[in-house]
């Protein structure tokens, strides 16, 4: 039988286009090629597609001319199509994809657009679909169903820059009427701690919502849930999903924020999560129900407060398509609880064909006579 071809995509528009190149290098270099053979695609920061030549090194070196543009055509039944973008129009060798693996993290990749793109194609893919992933992009969006399905969330007021713009003073009085300080403001739209602040008095209060105004017209301010451990827990399912033991994150500096992901390496994971029977026990059921509420497929990690000595639980936000390297947590997390990140990927990708033959037995079904 002939290997399963799997696309994976990578780089893209967002601010976190780093972050997916890690992801991707990660996935690419574990995947199992006794049976998947490997199609890179590279997408530049200007949203250009590449799938000639070597699309990671051209991404990873800057250079993008090192591979040939590539059109993207969409067509049911025949997947995604992707052409040498020459005049020509002739089919790359990368026409014939089984599944999509979109290694792609933040805005223009894991806020539903390349989910619709390959929704359009009828292409089966990996992780969540087209609202599930819009609404676990957007802050503001996943912050209301949560409290829509009974979830604790801390307190919390979104700000919309027009707002902001027309009256800074009443917008200010506000906050610190109903968040206070110290607070975090973050863009809704962005993942990795992007353009996020934390602020302890009223003089950090404009600039923190200039920045994150900066990756977003809308803003999250929400009030820091002090004394409290950065808890993680794995999803992993469609229908039917699990979840991971928890871990917990310490942080370098004041908060988890992109320098303490990715740059410094004094962050420590600790897996399990240094919590007792039951909020352990509270953490993983409200994973899914987190899960469940925004309707997630394939894989997220649902992140938690959960203070230090009354246990206390309080659900910070989900992630769709999470950090994937062998050294990220959402891995790290399953290989504790029994799943290696190789057998990982090949979960994933089987979740993705299962969830597409489940959409497709529902478009033949017959319409209800009368």
């Amino acid at each position: 039988m002939r290997k399963l071809r799997v696309g994976v995509i990578f780089g893209g528009r967002s601010g976190e286009h780093e972050v997916s190149l890690m992801s991707a290098q990660s996935v690419i270099q574990a995947i199992d090629r006794q049976k998947y053979e490997v199609v890179p695609i590279g997408i530049t920061r200007d949203g250009r597609w590449i799938a000639s030549g070597d699309p990671m090194r051209a991404l990873l070196e800057g250079r993008p001319g090192l591979s040939a543009p590539a059109a993207v055509l969409p067509q049911p039944g025949a997947g995604l199509r992707l052409t040498d973008g020459g005049s020509s129009g002739r089919e790359s060798g990368d026409a014939a994809i089984d599944v999509f693996f979109p290694v792609l993290h933040g805005p223009y990749g894991e806020d539903g657009t390349i989910q619709g793109l390959l929704e359009l194609a009828g292409a089966p893919y990996v992780g969540s679909g087209v609202a599930a992933s819009a609404a676990g992009m957007d802050k503001a969006m996943m912050k209301a169903l949560f409290q829509q399905a009974g979830l604790p969330v801390v307190p919390y007021v979104v700000v919309v820059e027009p707002e902001w713009r027309r009256d800074a003073a009443a917008v200010r009085a506000r906050l610190e009427a109903e968040i206070g300080y110290p607070c975090f403001v973050k863009p809704a739209n962005m993942g990795s701690s992007v353009g996020v602040s934390r602020v302890t008095s009223g003089e950090g209060l404009g600039p923190a919502l200039e920045r994150a105004l900066r990756y977003d017209r809308k803003v999250l301010v929400e009030q820091e849930a002090s004394c409290c451990r950065e808890v993680e827990v794995g999803v992993l399912g469609n229908d039917d999903p699990e979840a991971s033991v928890p871990g917990e994150v310490v942080p370098a500096g004041d908060f988890y924020d992109y320098r303490a992901k990715y740059l410094d390496d004094r962050s420590e994971l600790i897996i399990p999560a240094r919590i007792g029977p039951k909020a352990r026990a509270a953490v993983r059921d409200i994973a899914l129900r987190a899960f469940r509420a925004i309707d997630g497929a394939g894989l997220a990690r649902v992140d938690f407060f959960v203070h230090k000595e009354t246990e206390r639980v309080w659900v910070n936000e989900i992630n769709t398509m999470p950090g994937f390297t062998r050294m990220s947590m959402f891995p790290k997390l399953w290989e504790a609880s029994g799943l290696p990140y190789d057998q990982l990927i090949d979960r994933l990708i089987q979740l993705a064909l299962e969830r597409h033959g489940q959409r497709a037995r529902l478009e033949t079904r017959p319409e209800p006579a009368g």
